[in-house]
């Protein structure tokens, strides 16, 4: 078993170019001693996020030769295990954090309340990552759960790892809004796009953008529901809106609103395969509903099931307390389009 571990580690090494990022976080900690490098914060602050992603990662690695000193085998064969996973990320901005839409089928509550049950199971899952993420949107039901909610996720592979939860969930229970207690299906879409670095060339035309303020219906104290400080944003050729709520000031959510804006027309450019928002063809669709990924049923008996992995649990209580780390890693290996 240890040469067998071994040989892993070695392999991780090489399809990881360890030695290779060594040399590049000596090459960012130098451009950053150079103090004229922070005349611009936001190229600085992209540089240093950069160097603590390849930092992390050259740390997991090594992580792997001490527990293999220390003679730490099942603890170094889950670590094998999770490091193999990420070399499978290789992708365009799978390394990268992401946008994740959560947004209620029809169904009234019932479906509101399911896109509220999901919003919890994946904000568990970022905590247990160890992943960032805020709120920049979100809609209240009238009387319980959420039409949506946008999160913000900042963490190391965060959309590599979440890029195939996109698609529509299925829930299957006893309502709970009901005297009766029918058995009432729900359905919620996921929709996940990486953040798109503001070093790529996406030229947004101040005239192609429709800027709106409006007061915020969400959380965030008194001042929040006082003033306009809300921000929508209509990209006026593809037809894309975007809005933020969720800060106290109206800057700040103008900016969250642009950079998940700019994302979405980066997102839409790599789908079409252009080089300039200019040429995206026609309007902007949404997400589309098209299949169920997963079907998550509580009544008549107890089953997630992921309908392209095949991955399933019989414990749906832990699958939406967060405990999704086998349906996401598996889903990292389907094929993409």
């Amino acid at each position: 078993m240890s040469e067998e571990l071994l040989q892993k580690i070695n392999d991780i090494k090489k399809s990881t170019k360890l030695n290779e990022k060594k040399e590049e976080i000596k090459a960012l900690s130098t451009r950053l001693e150079d103090s004229a490098i922070w005349a611009d914060h936001q190229k600085a602050s992209l540089i240093s996020k950069n160097l603590a992603d390849l930092k992390n990662m050259v740390e997991k690695v090594e992580e792997l030769d001490l527990l293999y000193e220390m003679g730490d085998f099942a603890e170094l064969a889950k670590k094998v295990a999770e490091m193999e996973v990420l070399t499978v990320l290789s992708a365009p901005y799978d390394k990268d954090g992401c946008y994740i839409t959560i947004s209620a089928g029809q169904g009234g509550t019932e479906a509101m309340d399911w896109a509220s049950m999901l919003s919890r199971m994946y904000s568990r899952f970022f905590v247990k990552k160890g992943w960032d993420f805020v709120v920049i949107d979100e809609n209240q039901g009238e009387e319980a759960g959420i039409k949506s909610i946008i999160y913000k996720v900042d963490g190391l592979y965060s959309y590599g790892f979440l890029k195939n939860e996109s698609g529509a969930h299925r829930l299957v229970r006893q309502s709970p809004f009901n005297a009766d207690n029918l058995r009432q299906t729900s359905f919620a879409q996921v929709e996940v796009i990486p953040q798109i670095s503001n070093e790529k060339n996406l030229d947004i035309l101040e005239t192609d953008l429709q800027i709106d303020f409006f007061r915020a219906s969400g959380h965030g104290g008194q001042n929040v529901n006082k003033v306009s400080t809300a921000v929508r944003i209509k990209h006026i050729p593809t037809g894309i809106v975007v809005s933020s709520q969720t800060e106290r000031y109206q800057n700040k959510n103008r900016e969250l609103a642009l950079n998940l804006l700019k994302s979405k027309l980066g997102d839409l450019m790599e789908k079409e395969k252009v080089d300039e928002v200019s040429k995206i063809k026609g309007d902007f669709k949404p997400a589309s509903w098209g299949y169920q990924i997963r079907n998550y049923v509580l009544h008549p008996y107890k089953l997630v099931k992921d309908v392209r992995t095949q991955v399933e649990s019989t414990r749906p209580d832990l699958v939406l307390d967060g405990d999704i780390d086998e349906f996401v890693n598996r889903g990292i290996y389907l094929p993409t389009t």
